[in-house]
């Protein structure tokens, strides 16, 4: 490898590595953004107690707003603060008692998902120019299908003693909510990243041109 080959691989791998102020910043206020939706209170219909809440949808806007590592790290904030003791899980909950509850697949699933589908928002900055409401939402959804619906059926299935078909059939109950959801977090990480490109699309497409000088 040339000098310069090495030279743009360091740079690219401490571009990744460094978060500022506004970095780090920008992670507590989407923390605290997934932790106020948990306030406004969630509907149980599922029949095992877990509430439709407003949380999957600041945990989507948090991944497709500030892209894999960033949202990874505001949501597994949230999930870490929650888990320690500090009352911001929906209905109030907090502790390590909820992993041994109904809601416990989806609050693990959150801060993966997250990072998922910010994983996905850059690949779609990327890629597309246009129509990109349309592939964030793409994005946030098959990142609830696969990542946040999969393991809360397992959460149900495993601490409620219910079949996985059981825990299937009650999970199906959320579909329509996330679906509304996930078009409100596409359409507003949209209007966020035309506001402020700095925040993730200007940050990938510097990563794009370094890596094709490379």
């Amino acid at each position: 490898m040339s000098n310069t080959e090495t030279t743009a691989t360091k740079s690219q791998r401490t571009e990744r590595r460094r978060w500022n102020g506004t970095d780090l910043g920008l992670i507590a206020v989407f923390a605290a953004l997934v932790a106020g939706a948990a306030l406004v209170p969630g509907l149980a219909l599922n029949g095992f107690g877990v509430p439709i809440t407003f949380q999957t949808l600041a945990v989507m806007l948090t991944g497709l707003v500030l892209g894999p590592a960033r949202g990874l790290a505001a949501v597994g904030l949230y999930t870490l603060l929650g888990l320690a003791g500090l009352p911001i899980f929906s209905q109030g909950r907090s502790g390590l008692g909820i992993l041994a509850g109904p809601s416990a697949g989806y609050i693990i699933a959150f801060p993966i998902a997250a990072g998922v589908v910010g994983w996905l928002a850059v690949i779609v900055i990327k890629r597309t120019t246009k129509a990109r409401a349309l592939w964030f939402f793409l994005a946030a959804t098959a990142t609830s299908v696969v990542v946040v619906h999969t393991l809360g059926i397992l959460g149900i299935a495993l601490n409620s003693k219910a079949t996985l078909e059981q825990a299937f059939l009650s999970d199906l109950v959320f579909y329509p909510g996330d679906i509304i959801k996930n078009v409100l977090a596409a359409a507003i990480a949209v209007a966020l990243h035309r506001a402020f490109p700095d925040v993730l699309v200007r940050r990938v497409r510097r990563q794009a041109a370094t890596t094709g000088k490379a």
